[in-house]
């Protein structure tokens, strides 16, 4: 038996001294805020940070506000032709003229009909200044369709015109009629992407939540739907729309088909993430208080992945425009009366017309902006919807 008294006392590495709660390190208040914000604050801090999403969200905000005022934006009525002006192309705003400041107005047309091309020729006549007048009166509308007024942003001089993106082929203002078309082409987006939530929350839901034949089926009627051909397919069904509906029924139809076709792909989404979410303890401690599966899927589940649903919206809403867009321009979407970004883009077709009026173009442009706009927003989001990386 060896002899441990001898064996070497072990070093003790304990500070002595007493302790003083004021040595201890505080926060500031700078990191006592961070530490202490909810994710949904830090999901904002870091998407602030983000200016270029910012910045779309602020334009898709103020386009959106612009749908619930595009009367009053407009400077013209939407179906206002102007006979003595098919074609005329688009006026520049000026602030001087001959050296002196006027403010803004444009200059007037004078034009003769060019008998060897066919067509009408307008040149600007610098002694026909138009002043532009704001908050006035001018075309009548009814407001919404409900409320009669004739109330305007900006109108023509009196006698005047004022045609910032030139006029089509029946004479009606180009500007005016891409502020209406905003609000069918918005909307539409609005509308679909809701409806494809709708299915692809509640069938993903059901599908990772369940498993079994439930999944099974849900999952075969995903690969169903995604095996046809898309553009074929919302083709097919747009013709079928009885030509005798009202143009209200065309676009809540045109509308409901988009949905119906986008939400296998957030289904996935959903059932992938609740597969991995419904095995967490939070979950199993529900399910054992006697949570029912509505209960917790709805309240305990799509919470935890909130974020990513939202950047997901940001992400199809532009997808939604595009089809809606492509339909309407190939004349199996919406049609006049309605009026679109689609429907404004199929009356440029012609190659003729748009090489010799290319301005008839322009709907493209608020196309292009909205889905840019959306993209870079969705970027944001979907980045800070982690706040922790």
């Amino acid at each position: 038996m060896s002899d441990t008294s001898k064996a070497p006392a072990i070093p003790r590495y304990v500070n002595d001294e007493p302790w003083d709660p004021l040595s201890v390190e505080v926060l500031t208040p700078a990191q006592e805020r961070f530490y202490l914000a909810s994710q949904w604050r830090l999901m904002w801090w870091k998407f602030r940070r983000h200016k270029l999403a910012v910045f779309s969200g602020v334009l898709l905000a103020l386009t959106f506000f612009s749908i619930l005022i595009s009367e009053i934006l407009a400077p013209y009525n939407l179906h206002s032709r102007h006979v003595d002006h098919l074609y005329a192309p688009p006026q520049a705003i000026h602030l001087f003229h001959e050296g002196e400041f006027v403010g803004p107005f444009v200059y007037g047309f004078d034009y003769h009909l060019d008998m060897e091309n066919l067509q009408r020729v307008y040149t600007s006549n610098r002694e026909n200044v138009q002043p532009i007048r704001f908050f006035c009166s001018g075309d009548s509308y009814e407001f919404w369709g409900v409320i009669p007024m004739d109330f305007h942003l900006a109108c023509p001089a009196e006698g005047g015109e004022m045609f910032l993106l030139g006029t089509d082929r029946l004479g009606r203002d180009m500007l005016s009629r891409i502020l209406y078309g905003a609000r069918i082409s918005l909307t539409v987006g609005l509308i679909g992407i809701a409806i494809s939530f709708f299915l692809g929350i509640v069938l993903g839901g059901l599908s990772g939540y369940y498993g079994g034949w439930v999944d099974s089926v849900v999952q075969r009627l995903i690969e169903i739907i995604r095996s046809f051909p898309e553009l074929p397919l919302w083709m097919a069904l747009s013709a079928a729309l009885p030509v005798t509906w009202s143009p209200i029924l065309v676009y809540f139809g045109i509308t409901i088909i988009l949905g119906l076709f986008d939400w296998t792909g957030l289904a996935r989404a959903v059932r992938s993430k609740l597969l991995s979410l419904r095995e967490e303890d939070f979950a199993t401690a529900a399910v054992l208080m006697g949570a029912k599966p509505k209960r917790v899927i709805f309240r305990h589940l799509l919470p935890s992945f909130t974020s990513h649903l939202i950047a997901s919206a940001t992400l199809s809403i532009p997808s939604l425009l595009l089809r809606e867009t492509a339909l309407s321009f190939l004349g199996l979407g919406l049609r006049p009366p309605i009026t679109s970004w689609g429907v404004l883009l199929n009356e440029a077709q012609n190659i003729n017309v748009v090489a010799l009026y290319p301005w008839l173009m322009l709907p493209v442009v608020p196309v292009i902006v909205v889905v840019l706009a959306f993209n870079f927003l969705g970027d944001g989001l979907r980045d800070a919807a982690d706040p922790y990386k």
